[in-house]
């Protein structure tokens, strides 16, 4: 590596959605593994922020709020004067290093040009070099610090507060039914990655027949025409009206620890191309992913045992219920792990 020493103090920003933080894990693991006295310090979003948390890797988390997410009560003015003592803070520090594993995006670049650093390393085309998935594509930017090239696994701290507090709704009963807990998470941002509510209910009542399966649901709590953040509070109830009778527990994740904390109790996960799978992963849970309208081979799971599903018209809605059934079953033949209870 070139100078200074192997005490760099380096700055990861990373303003963009959760499955990108997450895929940025392994980024900033292998840069604690192989710098271990360097100062590793993140500036992310306030609404991912709960990825970094509890990270053992980084020394210092920095967030800050886009406009987008303004909370009930909160003013513009506030948080942009809020990031102007970010920016100033993390200035004063003196980074010899600045990673924007994000690629070229304009704001990342204005933030570290503000902040400014001896070096500024963008993700671009030289990284694909790395290969096909984004977390190899990240890594890639060790060699150009001239570090070993390496791609380790995601990393991924639940808050012992939610991991507790999901808990306590699961019921009783539960403890004594040697059987998976299947996370059932049916949101998805792009309209292509929706599976239907009767699909999940049916895969709910097989996988039930067939392994005796309780199910934690999950989604993205809200109304859909929410015009910040569209829920699937309607899918969810249908979901839940379809599979009376069957031990599934619904779990409103109000916040992104709630969701990490849900993830953490699950055996095992079915769940669409999406953020949720992403932290499933870094939990190192076995899933079945539904893809739609993106690329499994860049965006595909990282570092967990998985089958990933696509069709050619990249439509979730064209998998059949018997497909991921057949996936899942031969998935959980070659687990590993224990079960939760």
């Amino acid at each position: 590596m070139d100078s200074p020493e192997k005490q760099p103090r380096i700055l990861i920003i990373r303003r963009d959605n959760i499955g990108d933080l997450v895929c940025t894990t392994p980024l900033i693991r292998a840069l604690r593994e192989q710098l271990p006295n360097a100062y590793i310090a993140a500036l992310v979003t306030r609404y991912n922020m709960a990825v970094m948390e509890g990270n053992h890797d980084i020394d210092a988390l920095f967030s800050y709020t886009k406009a987008k997410h303004l909370e009930p009560g909160e003013s513009a003015i506030c948080i942009f004067w809020n990031r102007l003592m970010t920016i100033w803070n993390l200035r004063r520090q003196r980074f010899d290093w600045i990673l924007l594993p994000g690629g070229p995006q304009r704001s990342a670049i204005r933030f570290a040009r503000w902040i400014g650093a001896k070096k500024i390393l963008i993700r671009d085309q030289e990284d694909t070099a790395g290969g096909s998935h984004h977390v190899e594509q990240c890594c890639h930017q060790l060699l150009r610090m001239g570090l070993k090239f390496e791609t380790p696994s995601a990393r991924l701290t639940p808050n012992p507060d939610a991991v507790a507090k999901i808990k306590s709704t699961l019921p009783l009963t539960w403890q004594t039914l040697k059987a998976p807990i299947i996370g059932l998470h049916l949101s998805a941002r792009k309209p292509s990655q929706r599976w239907a509510a009767s699909m999940f209910a049916e895969t709910a009542h097989q996988l039930h027949q067939s392994l005796g399966a309780k199910f934690i649901l999950l989604w993205s709590p809200g109304a859909a025409n929410n015009p910040l953040h569209p829920g699937d509070d309607d899918k969810a109830a249908e979901v839940l009206n379809a599979t009376v009778g069957l031990p599934v527990q619904a779990v409103r994740t109000e916040c992104l620890e709630d969701l990490i904390g849900a993830l953490s109790h699950c055996d095992a996960i079915i769940c669409s191309d999406g953020g949720a799978m992403h932290l499933a992963a870094a939990l190192g849970k076995p899933m079945v992913c539904l893809f739609g309208d993106s690329d499994p081979e860049h965006w595909g799971p990282w570092g967990a045992p998985h089958r990933t599903l696509q069709k050619a018209s990249r439509e979730v809605n064209d998998l059949s219920v018997q497909e991921v059934i057949d996936s899942f079953l031969n998935l959980w033949k070659e687990r590993s792990s224990p079960l939760r209870f």
